[in-house]
């Protein structure tokens, strides 16, 4: 339940992605009010807390849960606390709002989606590209049958020389869930079946490769290395992913790769009327009229808030209507199904039939 004007909102986890959260969110003082910020390492919190005016610092993240002040929890840590923590703030009653990916697997993901069926509170996922301008372009045109029947699309996302946090958490498969397919190629995969349409899939082939990673190649600038730790993840990853309605995916991405690559994130669709693409915040929509190609380019406006003003905009907004959110726990399990079944696939070289059972 929300008490008063404003929602209140809870922060686990004071690391980067908590302070974005915070950030934006702050800009939305009308609607909601940041009373309360936690993390593993409570001097972060207390500075955190001290720069965006919050008042309360629970010592653990079960306090800040169970606090009478709190109406909603955003969780921004790593990924293998995604689950208990959802599943806890649902339980006590909190709205949720959880960092990608939803779970550490599909059945971590599973956990959160069943807490949510049973519950009346709001759970979002913060997948922010789906409120990037440019897609919101290419989604209007899609719902307003301009593709025609979209038959198959492709998306991802090559970093050349991107590897985070190597020997952290980001770089151990039992605390990440992976490498660049459940870091970066999550967001791909959620922001093309979106676009698409939201089809739903049914099986997957997959490989995954770690050629840089075990000998330290290819270290990015995102994190602070552990070399006493260790790196057991993919750092490149492909799929085709077959959906019931006959269309196909195919999602590439890396964390390091020789090739010529932007580094941009990528998703093209083709349709039977037209096709879009989206790469590095800019877009195309294409067909052919009068016997000859045509294209017009989708340009975010000079003014734009910004998707992840919108993103905590839409969360808000969800709590106070009751709306399902646009990146709904249902997203998010499917997500991370399709994850498991590409890493899966990779294993045993099979295709795999994806269990919605």
């Amino acid at each position: 339940m929300v008490s008063g004007n404003k929602i209140r909102i809870g922060i686990i986890g004071a690391g980067n992605i908590g302070g974005v959260h915070m950030t934006q969110f702050s800009k939305l003082a009308e609607e909601c009010e940041i009373t309360a910020v936690t993390d593993a390492y409570l001097p972060l919190a207390e500075a955190k807390a001290k720069e965006f005016g919050i008042p309360n610092i629970p010592a653990t993240p079960e306090d800040l849960i169970q606090s009478d002040n709190v109406d909603a929890v955003i969780i921004g840590v790593p990924n293998q606390y995604h689950a208990s923590l959802a599943v806890q703030a649902i339980k006590a009653g909190k709205h949720v709002l959880l960092e990608k990916p939803m779970g550490l697997n599909s059945a971590a993901a599973r956990e959160i989606y069943e807490a949510s069926k049973a519950s009346p509170v709001t759970v979002m996922i913060a997948h922010q590209m789906r409120w990037e301008a440019v897609p919101m372009l290419i989604k209007e045109q899609v719902e307003a049958g301009e593709l025609g029947k979209i038959y198959t699309a492709k998306t991802g996302w090559f970093r050349r020389k991107g590897i985070p946090g190597w020997g952290t958490w980001f770089t151990r498969m039992n605390e990440s869930g992976g490498g660049p397919l459940i870091d970066i190629g999550v967001h791909m995969l959620d922001l093309a079946l979106y676009l698409m349409g939201n089809p739903k899939p049914v099986s997957v082939v997959g490989a995954t490769y770690a050629e840089f990673g075990p000998v330290r190649k290819g270290i990015g600038t995102w994190g602070k290395p552990n070399w006493d730790g260790y790196y057991d993840v993919e750092d490149l990853a492909t799929a085709l992913i077959r959906m019931d309605n006959g269309a196909t995916l195919t999602l590439e991405v890396s964390w390091a790769v020789h090739m010529d690559t932007d580094n941009a994130p990528f998703v093209h669709l083709m349709g039977s009327e037209g096709g879009a693409s989206y790469k590095g915040g800019k877009g195309k929509f294409l067909t052919e009229k009068f016997n000859r190609p045509m294209e017009a380019d989708l340009a975010k406006p000079d003014n734009d808030e910004g998707e992840r003003l919108r993103l905590s905009r839409h969360f808000l907004t969800c709590i106070r209507e009751g709306k399902q959110p646009i990146t709904s726990a249902l997203s998010g399990y499917t997500n991370n199904l399709i994850l498991d079944a590409i890493y899966e696939s990779s294993r045993t070289g099979n295709e795999v039939k994806l269990n919605w059972d």
